[in-house]
């Protein structure tokens, strides 16, 4: 399938890339995602002080000013290089695009440095036992006390949790206020001890998944506090600044979407070659499924980029993106098994009890449909916004 052409000046940058994956590459053969850690090491710092971290952030404060079209071309670059471009976390998506457009000077001057350097790591306190998919009805308390908001509450799927030092979370700083109006957007230190426990009134407790992974936390909040300098975009307009991490959190990687399902896919059809399984006609016709869905869910997520790029928000064409691959996910989940065949009923022997990637991915594969959106809210925005259908009658 033939290159996409992102234009003239992501030509210029990719070739900028090119020529550096050419000279540097090597150092990063052996550097793998930890999947949600910190990256460290030698690649990394020799990523960060080239200033290919960062891609999207103002070269004033450490990134390359690029957009999401150039910056989807660099990632073609690394990826063609077979080597992978690491990534900050949820400060690097979420929390500095917030801050760069809402903070003050004074903030973008102390909190994005912080992130590029790997001093403040973040997980994110939205959600709430009764403020999930109407994230406004959050009730967290945050109460101004001095120079400081002191936050109460209770937060639950806080991802990125077990490395975090920072808790990036909305909070209702003004209960009388309509609901949308009276959030605030906080940056609460989690303030580790010694053994790397939460303190600062700060109390996570591991979700125990069904694959026996803890992906995600809940978040007790005891009177935790926060400097009032850390209230990004002010106080009770956190709603606002809410909507720029949200819509990077739905568009902004959906260029780059595809690649784990792409490398994932690989993995799959190697252990069908292995097995002798390749000439199986109905193995081979699901897989064809997989690899045409594969190529779908990364020109979905171009044409996302291409509206975030035009009109800085992802529009109704994020809700298709995460349709396609949400649903493909739980559909590839099933093939993976399939695949395995008997294997699948017992988990792998070589770490003890512990379940093979394809156990994890099918596990894992069954909440694609529900976190970030669940796929009925999708069909909405999509039947409302996209095909014009009447809007569904409020109960």
């Amino acid at each position: 399938m033939p290159d996409l052409d992102f234009g003239p000046s992501a030509r210029a940058v990719a070739a900028e890339a090119r020529a550096w994956l050419d000279a540097y590459a090597e150092v990063g053969l052996d550097f793998v995602d930890m999947g949600g850690l910190a990256p460290k090491g030698a690649w990394v710092d020799l990523v960060r002080e080239h200033r290919w971290l960062c891609l999207n952030w103002p070269t004033e404060v450490g990134g390359r000013g690029l957009s999401g079209l150039e910056a989807a071309a660099v990632d073609a670059e690394f990826r063609r290089a077979e080597v992978t471009r690491p990534r900050l976390g949820m400060g690097e998506t979420l929390v500095g695009p917030a801050v760069i457009v809402h903070g003050s000077e004074e903030q973008r001057a102390h909190f994005l440095p912080r992130i590029l350097d790997g001093t403040d790591r973040y997980c994110q306190g939205f959600s709430e036992p009764d403020a999930g998919s109407d994230l406004a009805n959050v009730q967290t308390r945050g109460v101004v006390d001095g120079d400081e908001l002191v936050v109460s509450g209770q937060k639950v799927w806080t991802s990125w949790y077990w490395d975090a030092t920072m808790l990036f979370a909305l909070v209702r700083t003004n209960p009388q206020a309509p609901k949308h109006d009276g959030i605030s957007y906080v940056l609460v230190p989690l303030q580790r001890d010694e053994d790397f426990r939460p303190t600062n009134g700060i109390e996570l407790r591991p979700l125990r998944q069904i694959s026996g992974e803890a992906h995600f936390a809940e978040t007790f909040l005891d009177g935790a506090r926060a400097p009032l300098f850390n209230v990004i975009g002010g106080l009770d307009n956190g709603w606002k600044v809410s909507k720029t991490t949200l819509g990077n959190e739905r568009g902004g990687s959906a260029a780059t979407q595809y690649l784990r399902f792409e490398t994932a896919l690989h993995r799959l059809i190697e252990r069908v070659q292995r097995e002798g399984k390749a000439d199986d006609p109905v193995l081979r016709q699901r897989l064809a499924w997989a690899h045409t869905h594969v190529q779908l869910i990364r020109y979905g997520g171009l044409r996302t980029l291409a509206s975030l790029v035009d009109r800085g928000d992802p529009g109704p064409s994020a809700s298709i993106s995460k349709m396609l691959w949400s649903e493909y996910d739980r559909e590839f989940g099933e093939l993976a098994m399939d695949v395995l065949g008997a294997d699948a009923l017992t988990f792998g022997d070589n770490d003890g009890y512990q379940p093979t990637r394809w156990h994890t991915q099918f596990f894992g594969s069954r909440s694609s449909t529900i976190w970030g959106g669940t796929a009925e809210i999708q069909r909405n925005i999509v039947a409302e916004r996209v095909l014009g259908l009447p809007r569904e009658p409020s109960v």
